[in-house]
């Protein structure tokens, strides 16, 4: 007797089937191990000491050297594509986003996801899910907590109008809110030249402008093996047939690659930011093709003190994304939008020593 395979089987959601309150437990846990370290360095090069060595991790106070933050995000994030946005037009935007506990190799993160918002686009035919996230050890502790916003298509354009709710977002995170992901920082045995500058937390100004300088070009198979390192499973990452029938006839560069090539990018200029701590706010201004070479540079937004921490700093920093152009005169916002090369907005806080 010939086997039976569902119809739906790895289809995906559609908009229809998302109902407020709703919880998505994820499947395939993941054990990340120091080859996921390795390949992540070969992807985007990142030279951040505390991320790239033990003996620097444990002599600033760490256990282990842990994994960058980015990397976790994208490995939580990629739990939930299959339940949230296989079948996404556009992920639009992230908020409220906490690194609480660090991960380290050998570590197995899982994830859970809470439907908290639904509304329909103008012209009807898809809509917009807003989940919160939350990444979990094998301790069961939450590594990461985040909120997210994507645009899904509804398998019957003609649906009836479903009830839309949008959740109140905070604009930014409060400093009393990040850093428990930091353990307490030895400074004086944090050594400036081997971290890349001797610029701390009090070196920077708020209002200061930080050109990244340097250039990646995003290359097809790249930006592809890093969307498998994350197992995130989109279809418009990877399917160039069925994208030759949409809207760009190519396929898109994950949102999460270009949000890791800005923040390996920043490493210039940012050198002892070793810690992202949260993310304030995060928008996709333009998708990203291969080909196109990104380029970064950085705001200083804001300088806080966390209370009862005399160890490390925070800062919060806008950092823009660009394609195909250099960034030494910042392009950003222009009136209600932006400059056409701007592709990502990314406002965030970072730890530095004090």
């Amino acid at each position: 007797m010939a086997s039976q395979v569902s119809p739906s089987a790895g289809a995906g959601r559609c908009f229809e089937d998302f109902r407020l309150g709703q919880t998505l437990r994820h499947a395939t846990p993941r054990t990340v191990t120091a080859g996921d370290v390795a390949l992540w360095i070969a992807l985007y090069g990142s030279r951040f000491a505390v991320q790239c060595s033990t003996e620097f991790a444990q002599a600033s106070g760490y256990p282990a050297s842990p994994l960058d933050d980015l990397l976790v995000f994208n490995l939580v994030f990629g739990r939930t594509v299959a339940d949230v946005s296989q079948n996404a037009i556009a992920n639009l935007g992230y908020a409220a986003c906490r690194f609480l506990v660090p991960a380290f190799p050998g570590d197995t993160l899982s994830a859970v996801s809470d439907v908290i918002g639904l509304r329909e686009t103008s012209g009807g035919e898809a809509g917009v899910v807003y989940v919160r996230t939350r990444g979990m050890n094998q301790h069961g502790a939450i590594v990461l907590d985040y909120v997210r916003w994507v645009m899904i298509g509804k398998r019957e354009p003609r649906s009836p109008k479903a009830t839309g709710y949008l959740p109140d977002l905070p604009q930014a995170l409060s400093p009393n809110e990040i850093g428990g992901a930091c353990p307490p920082i030895e400074v004086a045995r944090y050594d400036t030249t081997l971290s890349g500058s001797p610029r701390r937390w009090g070196d920077y100004a708020v209002g200061e402008k930080i050109d990244h300088c340097q250039g990646m070009t995003v290359e097809e198979a790249e930006h592809q093996m890093a969307t498998r390192l994350y197992q995130n499973s989109a279809r418009v990452h990877f399917d160039q047939l069925g994208a030759e029938k949409g809207r760009f006839g190519r396929r898109l560069v994950y949102g999460g690659h270009v949000m890791s090539l800005a923040r390996s990018l920043s490493f210039n200029g940012l050198e002892n930011a070793f810690h992202v701590a949260g993310i304030n706010a995060g928008h996709h201004v333009a998708p990203l093709f291969a080909g196109s070479t990104v380029f970064a540079w950085s705001e200083v937004l804001e300088k806080a003190v966390i209370p009862d921490r005399h160890d490390v700093g925070a800062m919060r920093l806008r950092t823009t994304a660009a394609k195909d152009r250099p960034c030494a005169d910042h392009p950003g916002r222009v009136g209600e939008g932006y400059d056409p090369a701007v592709i990502l907005d990314l406002d965030y806080w970072v730890l530095m020593p004090r």
